[in-house]
């Protein structure tokens, strides 16, 4: 018989805990095993029955799902959480500090706190309560250490060697990234030095209204300023833009940032690709471009342009991935010259630049 996924909901609109169970519940594979008002009532409830995956409100009386966050990861409970989110300041600023703390992902409510119409949000609920089941069954820490030793060594004598070549300085670097993208990008924005002498670009794929407070989040720890990026703006050096959600993000040939919104791409908007390739385009083989975790294909084919114009190409290891797709994608086309886990990748953006 095949295994159901256990699923706890925590919401404190009883009419939203129905709505989203129903959606589980309806699903093969899948079942709700419990449901919670707030934070304190999920802890009292996982010590008798464990879930393999929380889904859990932001915004709650009592304990909120921050709160709650926190206290899963002092009792040891290691069970990925989806933070579901309305688009408020108050909440979009919580999420982000959610995925900081080590929340999976998040799903934006469609219509604020309570969303009759969170039924267009199901697909992807689904994908992600998949997505992180899966990667909490996979995880296997003794084997990463070894891979990422031995393609540590690996890929320092690559970069070593195509830093050795007559390579053109560095004049800016790409970043895309997706599912555990926040956190990756917090891991590596935040230690970059205030004089890196270029400006960095990035795409994370993020819903319309949760950029903006990721871009704050990180400029308030980060040395370098770190920004939404809007149309018309001038790219400086020591500046990070951050593409906002539903926008394509590019680079155009006046050296300013070039927003749209033309149709999707790998069903995402913003797209890595995008400004991968617009960046290529621009920057030739003065460009670095860096691919850390998320599911699908997006950026690989930018990361191959980048590679074939002269560029040096990254992607984080899959051992510290949250989910192994984006890198893999980008692996697998064969010009990629550097892998990385995720804690060495701002120092190996460091080595690059002053190679230059």
């Amino acid at each position: 018989m095949l295994k159901k996924i256990k699923v706890f909901v925590v919401d404190d609109s009883a009419l939203m805990r129905k709505i989203i169970s129903d959606m589980i519940n309806a699903e093969m594979g899948m079942e709700v095993i419990g449901t919670a008002r707030n934070g304190e009532e999920l802890l009292s409830k996982i010590e008798r029955q464990v879930p393999d995956v929380i889904t859990l409100d932001i915004e709650m009386a009592k304990m909120d799902g921050i709160t709650t966050l926190k206290r899963l990861k002092t009792v040891n409970r290691n069970v990925p959480v989806i933070m579901l989110s309305s688009s408020s300041k108050a909440s979009t600023e919580l999420t982000i500090q959610c995925l900081e703390l080590g929340a999976f992902d998040f799903i934006a409510k469609p219509s604020g706190a309570i969303s009759l119409d969170i039924n267009k949000v199901k697909d992807e609920l689904i994908a992600k309560i998949k997505l992180a089941y899966r990667q909490n069954e996979s995880r296997t820490t003794i084997d990463s250490e070894k891979k990422i030793n031995i393609n540590k060594v690996v890929a320092q004598k690559k970069i070593e060697r195509v830093l050795k070549r007559a390579v053109p300085s560095i004049e800016a670097v790409v970043i895309g990234a997706s599912t555990g993208g926040p956190k990756a990008l917090y891991k590596v924005i935040t230690v970059l030095p205030d004089n890196i002498g270029v400006p960095v670009l990035v795409v994370q794929h993020m819903p319309t209204g949760f950029t903006k407070a990721f871009a704050q989040r990180l400029n308030l720890n980060s040395k370098l300023k770190v920004i939404e990026a809007c149309a018309g703006d001038l790219i400086e050096k020591n500046v990070v833009y951050i593409a906002p959600g539903g926008y394509h993000m590019e680079v155009g040939s006046d050296k300013r940032i070039h927003l749209n919104t033309e149709p999707t791409v790998w069903g995402v908007r913003p797209c890595v690709d995008k400004l991968f390739i617009s960046a290529s385009k621009v920057y030739g083989p003065r460009l670095l471009s860096v691919i850390l975790t998320g599911m699908g294909r997006d950026g690989a084919k930018g990361t191959a342009m980048i590679k074939d114009n002269g560029g040096i190409t990254m992607a984080e290891h899959e051992s510290t991935c949250t989910i192994y797709g984006m890198p893999k994608a980008a692996f697998e086309t064969g010009k990629v010259d550097e892998v990385v886990p995720l804690e060495n990748i701002a120092q190996e953006i460091n080595k690059v630049l002053m190679g230059r």
